[in-house]
């Protein structure tokens, strides 16, 4: 709209002022004021109706055009861009995600945080669309851990006790979240699982996504996946359903017309962060108090994520449908293949067999799904098996993680490896403690695969098992250690980054649960 100086816009104030500020060279000072005067304020500052139904009209026009059925898939949907409060920004950002093609979508135009920053209402806008035209759609949170523990909070905006009624309507417009993305990932928090050494990935935890207030430890519970899900049990016991029994994608958030995951093809977030030899220096987050430690730069960005759909077809209406299932998982950039089915007499060697996928469905649940009655059986079988990306990293391990509600109603996690590469063993404990290595050459950011595998399948029971107690069980696959982003940036500028600059990991993918609920 900028670019082609188009009317409507021009005819507002600020229109004006952002177009000149574009037109002198001065991108990122126009960013600046939409910034401040608008996000910052919570007030729309182009506030323009006309303006807003030609941009969302093209926007349904330029995903109607490119949807190929069968080949590539684009569906119809906005960002909802709440920060809540304007003291200490609390991300509660969603992406709203239409089923259906443009003659529904077009019906309506996008609900925006200026109308309201409360998710309930946003639900009420979906409701009413839904009411409207017969369609379906769905919003998908992202980047709880910038919400000042508010994503996953066992109280409403407006300071009352979540319900059995909001727990059921959060459920209804919001089946999975985003758990890993270039500003962070938010599967773990090492302060809340300090048994886990691999929960330190991507952790941005300073403060809010305004850099105005320091993190607080006690929100932590609140914003990551892994406590949330747990947390969503305990309220299960007070309200008798679960607010919180979501499934887990990845997604970029990048604001480019580029999104990319490749570490070794990194584009970054906004267009001020695509390559260069000085963009790891550049914000992510200025802090608004100008105190550095609340700021957060470039090179604390992850080059991830993609979601994995286990649907029928390529199609809208059938990844939708898998997606609200949560048959899905995330990745933190690369493409593994994972799945996991979860019963009650899955044996060793059913993960081995052709027709492993029909066992799996005919005997038990996929991701997303409920544990059956259990019987007779003593514990839960888990049959899982994950796949290397075919240009990528071989895979280290394959693990359960495990949460619980225990007799007290206190939160438990426990992790456990399925399977493991290159012979090592795997102790009583359940865990395999020697680490796989490295081959990575950080100065010259290569690596090779001749350390783990590119498959590993497994058959688990739970040998810690409690009938009496709720728990949920996901999968998380390692890949072997690999250059970052910054390794490549490094060997490709011929420059050198800070010391504390991450310039090896190892990418992951996440599945999401399957729930064991006792009989009442």
């Amino acid at each position: 709209m900028l670019e082609e100086a188009n009317r409507d816009l021009l005819a507002t104030e600020y229109g004006r002022r952002l177009y000149d500020l574009v037109q002198a060279g001065e991108g990122y000072a126009a960013f600046q004021l939409w910034g401040n005067d608008g996000v910052a304020q919570n007030r729309d500052i182009i506030d323009n109706p006309k303006l807003d139904r030609t941009i969302w009209d093209r926007q349904i026009e330029l995903a109607d055009q490119y949807n190929d059925p069968g080949n590539f898939t684009a569906f119809i949907g906005f960002e909802w861009t709440s920060i809540n409060n304007q003291d200490t920004p609390s991300n509660l950002h969603r992406v709203v995600l239409f089923k259906e093609d443009g003659r529904k979508a077009s019906q309506v135009t996008p609900f925006s945080a200026y109308d309201s920053p409360d998710p309930e209402d946003l639900w009420a806008y979906m409701q009413a669309y839904e009411d409207l035209t017969g369609g379906s759609v769905m919003a998908i949170p992202h980047n709880g851990n910038l919400s000042n523990g508010l994503m996953f909070a066992t109280e409403r905006l407006n300071g009352e006790p979540i319900d059995a009624a909001y727990a059921e309507t959060r459920m209804r417009w919001e089946p999975i979240i985003e758990v890993t993305q270039i500003k962070g990932d938010g599967e773990a928090h090492p302060a809340l699982s300090p048994d886990d050494e691999f929960a330190d990935y991507g952790t941005w935890d300073k403060g809010d996504i305004g850099g105005f207030k320091p993190k607080q430890p006690e929100m932590l519970p609140y914003e990551y996946a892994r406590s949330a899900l747990q947390v969503g049990m305990q309220q299960e016991q007070k309200l008798g359903i679960n607010p919180f029994k979501f499934g887990q994608i990845g997604a970029t958030d990048a604001h480019t017309a580029v999104s990319t995951t490749r570490d070794d093809n990194f584009w970054g977030k906004m267009p001020s962060s695509e390559p260069s030899p000085d963009r790891w220096k550049h914000y992510v987050i200025q802090s608004f108090n100008g105190d550095e430690t609340l700021s957060t730069f470039e090179y604390e960005a992850l080059a991830s994520g993609l979601a994995g759909v286990w649907a029928r077809e390529n199609t809208r209406s059938a990844i939708f449908d898998a997606m609200q299932a949560k048959e899905v998982y995330a990745t933190t950039g690369t493409r593994i293949t994972v799945r996991i089915f979860g019963g009650w007499d899955f044996e060793g060697e059913d993960v081995f067999r052709p027709n492993v996928v029909d066992i799996g469905y005919s005997r038990g649940v996929p991701m997303g799904g409920d544990l059956p009655p259990q019987g007779e059986a003593t514990a839960p079988v888990f049959m899982l098996g994950a796949l290397k990306d075919v240009s990528a990293a071989n895979l280290d391990r394959v693990q359960i993680i495990k949460g619980w509600i225990d007799a007290e109603g206190s939160r438990q996690e426990r992790i456990y490896d399925v399977a493991v590469s290159d012979g090592r063993e795997i102790g009583e404990d359940g865990r395999a403690r020697q680490p796989v290595g490295s081959t990575v050459d950080e100065a010259n950011a290569t690596y090779t695969n001749s350390i783990g595998t590119a498959e590993l399948r497994g058959v688990w029971t739970d040998p810690d098992f409690d009938p009496a107690l709720p728990a949920y069980y996901y999968a998380r696959v390692l890949e072997i250690p690999t250059p970052t982003w910054q390794a490549y940036d490094e060997k490709f500028y011929g420059m050198k980054m800070d010391a504390d600059v991450p310039r090896s990991h190892q990418e992951r993918a996440y599945t999401s649960p399957i729930w064991y609920t006792p009989e009442q």
